[in-house]
């Protein structure tokens, strides 16, 4: 689908479908179209796992979606049959996993684009690997094969009565990963939602199928507990930089959800986001986020993921209002500009005086990932209507008293996002507008919003670093 915005602007050819898929790309298989008289093998868990062999590249259906049974399965088959260098690609991972144990290393080692809890000391200590890339580029990674896929493992939704299951809450790499995949093994699961967009798969194109009583339910997010600093950022950002007509995208966490709170009184707002929570029901429901003013896929909140509680998966568990796409699409930049005024609300580790934002790492420490944040804050800047705004937000300091706003981002620090994407920050204090700004400017408005007990000290390294004392003019 080819969506012309007006007779001034261009037609835009770049990953056109949910898929994310370019017409030059050739998938193993089409997930959604039935294979003429071929079933999966249905078995149990030990069994589906049996062929895995030494050497095999595997996809993990990840996030609040990850198969724990299936890792479990594959961790027992691994030591009790001495496989090794199996590479298991994935982005973050919610629950248990058995190959971050010591008795896994050599044997299971992980691959993955976002770090969490869980793979962070694996990271660091190097028995896992990260990959930075923009979540845009996920699609890629598999449809040009740069990661084969030998076996993916996913945790899908009971199939309706046409044999069609679905992804559930995790299409993002999962559908490119699984199209290209040599053999799916699945688990059909009653807790993952049934989605609609490139999330279908049809039981056909499943290899082995599990169907056994109490599989481990998918992941709910816990509630996120909010302090005063996060409620003042998302009233300075629902007061000031959301209009009415918005299309929105945040990620997770407080900052996001006290966001959407403050927006009760706004109208005609829509969502075009990599991730969608539980902030947007109520919202939903008020006729406040209501998709009227997009101009592709108008009426419809698109994603690629979800994370919250068992009440907003039900809220989603065939529920036609939401589309589900892969990275490849929802984070396409030329998907994200044709957004009505697409506003990007994002989160950061730290941010330099120049308007350098880190987001992946303390100090030398691989943290987190690259996400959508630069797909969604260059799209959002570079919008066609001239009218989208692109947010960095965060607190002024750290749990530790420690300031976000520092003079210089620390040793072996990586810039995520450059100072010439960075438009606006937000932090309790107010906002700092950057675009256009010179250097002088910009250390000035981002003293202005730094906390009152570090500014003094921000304007003394100023001058240490560039020379001037930081002013508006």
């Amino acid at each position: 689908m080819i969506f012309l915005l007006s007779s001034k602007l261009p037609l835009l050819n770049h990953c056109r479908y949910l898929s994310g898929l370019r017409h030059f790309d050739r998938p193993r298989r089409t997930l959604a179209s039935p294979i003429e008289g071929k079933l999966p093998k249905v078995c149990g868990l030990d069994e589906a796992v049996s062929e895995i062999k030494s050497g095999e590249n595997i996809y993990l259906h990840h996030a609040c979606s990850m198969p724990i049974d299936l890792c479990k399965s594959l961790g027992i088959h691994v030591l009790k049959n001495n496989l090794n260098n199996i590479k298991v690609t994935h982005a973050l991972t919610c629950g248990d996993l058995p190959w971050i144990r010591e008795e896994f290393y050599g044997k299971i080692r992980s691959r993955t684009i976002f770090i969490c809890n869980n793979m962070r000391p694996l990271v660091n200590k190097g028995f896992a690997d990260y990959i930075p890339l923009f979540l845009s580029d996920t699609a890629r990674l598999f449809d040009e094969k740069a990661i084969p896929v030998d076996t993916a493992l996913l945790n899908l939704s009971p199939p309706d009565k046409h044999g069609y299951c679905s992804l559930g809450i995790n299409v993002d790499l999962s559908s490119p990963a699984a199209r290209n995949a040599k053999k799916i093994i699945a688990t059909i699961n009653t807790s993952q939602p049934k989605t609609f967009g490139d999330s279908e798969i049809h039981i056909s194109q499943i290899d082995y199928l599990i169907k056994e009583d109490n599989l481990t339910p998918i992941f709910e997010l816990p509630v996120i507990e909010s302090n005063n600093e996060e409620k003042l950022i998302g009233k300075w950002i629902a007061e000031n930089l959301i209009d009415n007509g918005a299309t929105l995208q945040m990620g997770i966490g407080s900052i996001p959800n006290n966001v959407l709170n403050q927006l009760k009184n706004h109208q005609n707002l829509g969502v075009h986001s990599e991730m969608i929570s539980d902030g947007i029901t109520e919202l939903i429901n008020l006729g406040v986020i209501n998709n009227s003013q997009k101009r592709m896929y108008p009426g419809k909140i698109v994603t690629c993921f979800a994370m919250g509680s068992k009440q907003f998966y039900e809220f989603l568990d065939g529920n036609p209002l939401f589309l589900f796409g892969s990275a490849g699409f929802t984070n396409s930049i030329n998907t994200i500009i044709q957004q009505s005024k697409m506003t990007a609300i994002n989160s950061a580790i730290e941010i330099d005086l120049t308007g350098q934002v880190v987001s992946d790492t303390i100090g030398k420490r691989f943290y987190s990932g690259f996400g959508g944040q630069v797909d969604f804050i260059f799209g959002s800047s570079a919008a066609l209507d001239g009218l989208g705004k692109a947010i960095i937000a965060l607190p002024s300091r750290t749990s530790k008293g420690e300031p976000k706003i520092v003079p210089c981002v620390k040793e072996g620090s990586g810039i995520v996002t450059t100072k010439a994407h960075c438009n606006y920050v937000v932090t309790e204090y107010g906002i700092a507008n950057l675009w256009a700004k010179t250097i002088c400017q910009r250390a000035y408005n981002l003293i202005k919003i730094a906390h009152p007990d570090d500014r003094e000290m921000l304007e003394k390294e100023a001058f240490k670093r560039f020379g001037f004392i930081p002013s508006k003019d």
